[in-house]
């Protein structure tokens, strides 16, 4: 017990070996393959409600009551007591354009051209990039490249701005969205299984270890029938 009186709810004592952040995509719904027929509504409509979904959070007016507007380019680092709540700043779902639902509220799914979102684990303190935004790639993870012939990145070209960092817990941190990478995927050979890895690249992220698919990289596959 009086162990435990030494240790604060708001931040890890030891953060000396914290991993490089994994990610996530969304929607997220029976695992990693994303499969539709384009003529079909039914295939892709769950696809949609799970992108509007996620993205109420994000929406500009919720962003702009709750959050403010940050400074670009820099970390937002904010002093005071670990217990002070900490102010968060604003991502709106606007940000990601042809993939924010809000002038194609299908995300593209019923033109087999669907938007995929990225997001990185939140880790207390975490800093990526040592100062430059940690961007994003996607590649045909094996078999055909020709299979991917293009992908659009939202928003600007695919980073993660580096005011939203670092992040400083759940209990302080109360407002705090985190960033995305849309992926839109605008050309995809259809009616075929491609299988896609995207990763997130900048100084210190390890996108290439074997044993875990989800550390600094995320593979799913993409099946698009006419």
């Amino acid at each position: 017990y009086v162990m435990l009186l030494t240790l604060s709810p708001y931040t890890p004592r030891f953060r000396d070996r914290v991993s490089p952040p994994g990610v996530m995509i969304r929607p997220y719904l029976n695992g990693f393959t994303i499969a539709f027929n384009v003529s079909q509504p039914n295939t892709w409509q769950p696809y949609v409600d799970s992108m509007h979904h996620f993205l109420a959070a994000y929406d500009d007016k919720v962003q702009e009551e709750k959050n403010i507007e940050c400074v670009p380019g820099q970390y937002f680092i904010q002093g005071g007591s670990d217990s002070e709540e900490k102010k968060a700043c604003q991502f709106k779902r606007s940000l990601l354009q042809n993939c924010s639902g809000i002038e194609d509220p299908t995300f593209g799914y019923s033109k087999g051209q669907p938007c995929i979102l990225l997001k990185m684990n939140r880790i207390i303190g975490y800093r990526p990039g040592a100062g430059v935004p940690v961007s994003v790639d996607c590649k045909v993870q094996k078999g055909n490249e020709s299979h991917l012939r293009s992908v659009d990145f939202y928003p600007g070209n695919g980073t993660f701005d580096l005011m939203y960092y670092p992040y400083y817990g759940k209990f302080t941190h109360v407002n705090y969205t985190s960033p995305l990478v849309a992926m839109h995927f605008t050309d995809v050979q259809k009616n075929s299984l491609v299988p896609i890895q995207c990763s997130l690249n900048g100084k210190g992220i390890i996108n290439d270890l074997k044993s875990d698919r989800f550390l600094g990289r995320i593979i799913f596959t993409l099946s698009i029938g006419k």
